[in-house]
This record gives C-alpha cells, sequence and structure tokens, in this order.
C-alpha cells in the first residue's frame, strides 16, 4: 500500500501527516459495524457553533444494504464512479441551514459540517481506513434519490473502505494516486497580524 506523508516545516502528529485522499479501495473488504460506529462518533463529537450540530450523515454500508448504496453511489458523477464504486462505504454529508434553537440562518453551519467531516477522516484514519471526499456528485439528484428536507445543503460525498493497490485504479487515475503530495507554502495562505503579511 502506498503511504504519503506531509512534508512540513516541523513535525505534526502522524494522524494528521499521514491522512491524505486515495482512489484505491478494496472492495472485497468491508468496514465492521464497530468501525463504521466509531467514526460516525468521532463525526458527532465535534465542535459546532451554539453546540448545535448542524451536520448530517446518510450512510450507506454495501454489506448491509446493497440496495441503498447503489443509490447513494448513482448520484456520484460518472468519473468519480469508476473509483468509488469499490468503496464499501459511501456517505453524503448535509448540512441543515437553520439554527436548532430559533430557526434563524445558521452561516456556520457548513464550517460546522467541515469539522465533523474531518474529524470522521481523522479517526477513519487511526482505524486504519481511507477516506476520499468529493465535490463530483449530483445534488439535486441527491436531494430526491435520497429523500433530503428542503432546508439543507449537501455539501460532499465521502467514500470509505480500506487500500488497494494503486495498480488496481483504471490508468487515469494511477498517476495521481502515485503522485507526491503538495500544498501551496505556508506564508502564501497564512497571515500574521493582516491579511496579506506572511507568516514565517
Amino acid at each position: 500500500m502506498q503511504h504519503k506523508l506531509a512534508i512540513t516545516q516541523v513535525d505534526i502528529h502522524n494522524l494528521i501527516a499521514s491522512r491524505w485522499s486515495p482512489r484505491a479501495f478494496d472492495p472485497d473488504k468491508a468496514v465492521s459495524h464497530q468501525d463504521l460506529t466509531a467514526v460516525l462518533e468521532a463525526a458527532r463529537w465535534a465542535p459546532s457553533c451554539f453546540n448545535d450540530q448542524p451536520w448530517r450523515f446518510v450512510v450507506c454500508d454495501k454489506s448491509s444494504n446493497v440496495a441503498a448504496w447503489q443509490n447513494m453511489l448513482s448520484v456520484i458523477a460518472e468519473k468519480n464512479q469508476l473509483w468509488a464504486k469499490n468503496a464499501p462505504v459511501l456517505i453524503l454529508t448535509v448540512a441543515m441551514e437553520n439554527f436548532n434553537h430559533n430557526g434563524k440562518a445558521n452561516r456556520w453551519a457548513a464550517y460546522d459540517t467541515g469539522a465533523a467531516s474531518l474529524s470522521l477522516c481523522l479517526q477513519a484514519n487511526a482505524l486504519g481506513l481511507i477516506t476520499h471526499q468529493m465535490g463530483g456528485f449530483d445534488a439535486d439528484k441527491a436531494r430526491q434519490a435520497l429523500n433530503l428536507p428542503n432546508d439543507c445543503t449537501p455539501m460532499a460525498m465521502l467514500a470509505m473502505g480500506y487500500q488497494a493497490e494503486a495498480d488496481t485504479l483504471a490508468e487515469d487515475f494511477q498517476a495521481a494516486e502515485q503522485a507526491e503530495r503538495s500544498r501551496a507554502a505556508l506564508e502564501q495562505r497564512f497571515y500574521l497580524g493582516q491579511w496579506g503579511e506572511a507568516f514565517k
């Protein structure tokens, strides 16, 4: 299996440094109910504004409900289906648009749902699972196929399972799977004191 540690200026926790987004999933290895519950618990305990917990996760586990999993796969973009079809678990992350306590618009809902999603991914990594989040899905189709309420925003689709070798992917994806990870330099995205003043 391929391990791609982040190249950082200083040491960071291995759980974060080792998390990346492979596309090569082992279609023959299911995620246990206990591990699936653990990653959802990690998401459940994420921080949120007013502790509103605006996230919702629609979970489709192929080993327990093939029809629901197939329904979820059908809303994913065709190119992403080429590799996501091997992931035993597909999860749609959804942000509720209004606060529970007063019904007013929650402008932090997407931010908080992202925090919960990252918690899920880090817990998955700790359990030896891989995750790949994607924006390539049809949100309107997801609304219909999954019976979503009107007052929510489908945020991302997440594939989860166990890693397979890169050569199990279609040739189009193998180069990306094997490429070195990269990020913009710290000073290009992080500022000190005011916008544009690079953190160094």
